[in-house]
């Protein structure tokens, strides 16, 4: 293994195994710590980690971090989103302060640019399109709401170690100049990225680095400095039974959910009936075997539903109830026969992928930007990140699932 990757969630994973995959690293994704050895290329353990307690969340960054470097992986990226979803109360700046300090790792550099899906950062702020972060959709994120666009003052509030910043000036003359801004004494860095180019001098100036936390794009320029040269991943059709299951409540998501929605049946999960018990997993399951049309079951509501329901019946209640359902449901749906998923939101995927009791995924080629395809056993995966995609990605990943590479 050259690269270990320790995910926060399992969209994330999915994401990050794409870019190192296409990078030309034979990848696959782990869910969870895996208990036997590996021989890939990448390795991408998906955790479920974001939003837990900070102390749980390191112990399971370490013990990823243990299992990868015993693979033999040189360089370890700890994934975070493109719009750094995270609290005051953590979990990137500790989980990356811990595994430095369990590395001795001198610095580390800090870059959640995408800008293929239009995340870049720049004077230390995080942009969403042309909004600030704090301007955009995620400042209504029902458990990391993003309300300061200054990534510097976000993470400080995580960690004991200084916090820094490489601003574009330094990273548009290139790797050289990016190694001259590293601090000596320990600091978190920063960095500055607008473009693919800007990332790939970053990936450039980041070999031999023993520690990276970003999103995606950070692992754009590394499969280069291991030799690797970019390749499509293989991929050979499924086709059959299909379902698309959406918690995410993303402004993206619910766009594709009233997209899909016109051709295709659909079935709300709404939290009163998942918090009454009114709805349960055998007889969701049974519904979407019923259809005609291949249907989606979702749970995606406008903030405005969402606050209210948290308020009513709390926020963590609310939600491992949806997840629960949701994971039961995949269960019940691989039981009856279903072939394809296409499943939105951090949450969801990884309470699906604890459904199907998948250990590990295998990559397959883009079907957005960030979103590959995935296999496990005979069944094709789509686990996308709430904000990916465009509106129209439920029926053309779907489509996409049947086609060959």
């Amino acid at each position: 293994m050259k690269i270990g990757v320790i995910a926060d969630d399992f969209t994330g994973a999915s994401d990050i195994a794409l870019t190192l995959a296409e990078g030309g690293l034979r990848t696959a994704q782990f869910v969870g710590v895996p208990e036997q050895p590996s021989d890939v290329e990448a390795g991408v353990v998906a955790l479920k980690i974001r939003t837990v307690p900070a102390v749980e969340a390191i112990a399971q960054a370490i013990a990823a971090c243990d299992w990868l470097r015993a693979q033999g992986a040189e360089q370890i990226i700890y994934k975070i989103c493109s719009t750094f979803d995270s609290t005051d109360e953590g979990n990137i700046g500790h989980v990356t302060q811990a595994l430095a300090a369990h590395m001795h790792a001198p610095h580390v550099l800090v870059c959640p640019a995408f800008p293929a899906n239009g995340r870049s950062v720049y004077m230390g702020h995080l942009f969403v399109g042309d909004k600030l972060l704090s301007d955009s959709p995620m400042k209504d994120h029902p458990l990391t709401p993003m309300t300061d666009s200054d990534l510097r003052r976000v993470l400080g509030q995580q960690t004991a170690w200084p916090v820094g910043h490489i601003d574009y000036t330094t990273v548009s003359k290139g790797k050289r100049a990016i190694r001259s801004a590293l601090p000596k004494d320990p600091a978190m860095m920063i960095v500055d990225a607008i473009t693919d180019a800007d990332l790939l001098a970053i990936g450039a100036a980041a070999k031999g680095e023993m520690l990276l936390t970003g999103g995606s794009g950070i692992a754009l320029g590394l499969p280069a400095n291991f030799g690797a040269k970019p390749r499509t991943p293989d991929w050979d059709p499924v086709a059959g039974k299909a379902v698309v299951l959406s918690g995410s409540c993303s402004y993206a998501t619910r766009a594709q959910v009233a997209d899909f929605q016109q051709t295709g049946p659909s079935c709300e999960i709404t939290a009163e009936a998942v918090i009454s018990g009114a709805l349960d997993a055998s007889s969701l399951a049974d519904w979407v075997i019923d259809q005609s049309q291949t249907p989606m079951v979702y749970s995606s509501a406008d903030p405005d539903v969402v606050a209210r329901a948290q308020s009513d019946f709390g926020r963590d209640a609310v939600a491992h109830k949806i997840e629960g359902l949701f994971s039961d449901l995949a269960a019940a749906l691989a039981d009856r026969g279903i072939k394809r998923m296409v499943v939105a939101g951090g949450e969801t995927s990884g309470a699906v992928v604890t459904g199907l009791q998948a250990k590990v995924l295998l990559i397959g080629p883009k079907l957005a930007n960030g979103v590959p395809a995935l296999r496990h056993a005979d069944m094709a995966l789509a686990l996308k990140s709430g904000n990916f995609g465009d509106t129209d990605f439920f029926r053309t990943a779907l489509q996409d699932m049947e086609n060959e590479t």
